[in-house]
């Protein structure tokens, strides 16, 4: 199964896991008095929107090349996740707004049994993380590593809940706001891992330098074959879950024209082969 493939079939397992907590959490947080709760669903809801965003972004970017995009499409990988952090940006305004506005509003304590649906949501949501935080790193997608944090500060925000329910019912009555205080700190937390997401995709349509290890396998394999003598410059930016490579390699510099192009289409031919992830490689010659 290719990259995009996988990416996209963890993006479906995020659609369906948003969809069923987003349920759980609004009935459980309006049955249960708690606010923290409903702020979650909130959070949930946005995550449906921004994975089905992410869906179309991995969908757009397998798209090949064509007149207008001789690069490809992968680019609107990192414009994708842009608009992720923008849902997570305007999910934390909200949650902090009607935070505020409950905590200077009186209301009754949540129900002790929407800890249960807490330590549930929490274990869920973790193990999301993961399973997806994985398949990012396996597919080099950004907007897949957007749709991780997701569930993480999902998670984060549910710890929130969970301490804040807890000391509301703990201690009973003057305490009620516990649960919206623990709110209002997820919505610093999410806005801080909106930071965390962002920076990454601006390297990336920045063409910003992240991939030594990836430079240096190149360099390393190129001198497997036939001809080159060596690597000088090598630059690589990256496009959608797949890389772009510039790489000028040292030959003898008494062999022939049609000799250097048939070494370069040789090293290209076999840096795709070993490193599935390269989409392409632009070689110049440099004689010896």
């Amino acid at each position: 199964m290719s990259n995009e493939q996988t990416a996209i079939r963890t993006t479906y397992f995020s659609i369906i896991g948003n969809i069923g907590l987003a349920l759980v959490k609004g009935l459980a947080g309006f049955f249960g008095n708690s606010y923290a709760l409903i702020a979650d669903a909130i959070e949930s809801t946005s995550d449906i929107f921004a994975s089905l965003m992410v869906l179309f972004g991995l969908k757009y970017a397998k798209r090949p090349a064509d007149k207008n995009h001789p690069y490809g499409h992968g680019k609107i990988e990192p414009v994708i996740t842009f608009l992720v952090v923008a849902f997570l940006v305007t999910s934390a305004t909200i949650i902090a707004y009607e935070s505020i506005q409950n905590i200077r509003t009186p209301h009754k304590s949540p129900k002790a049994w929407t800890l249960i649906v807490l330590g549930i949501i929490i274990i869920w949501k973790e193990i999301s993380y993961r399973i997806v935080i994985n398949k990012s790193n396996q597919t080099n997608s950004s907007s897949l590593r957007a749709d991780a944090w997701h569930h993480r500060s999902d998670a984060l925000t549910s710890v929130a809940a969970f301490i804040g329910i807890s000391i509301a019912v703990l201690f009973g009555k003057g305490y009620e706001a516990a649960d919206d205080w623990a709110a209002l700190l997820a919505s610093g937390i999410i806005l801080y891992n909106s930071y965390l997401i962002f920076r990454p995709a601006l390297g990336e349509i920045m063409d910003e330098h992240f991939y030594d290890d990836l430079i240096h396998e190149v360099r390393e394999k190129s001198t497997d074959v036939n001809g080159v003598i060596d690597t000088e410059k090598c630059f690589v930016r990256k496009s959608g879950t797949r890389f772009l490579v510039d790489l000028h390699i040292i030959v003898d510099g008494s062999i022939s024209v049609r000799e250097g192009h048939d070494i370069s289409h040789n090293l290209k031919d076999y840096l795709q082969k070993e490193i599935p992830n390269i989409a392409d490689v632009l070689i110049h010659i440099e004689p010896n």
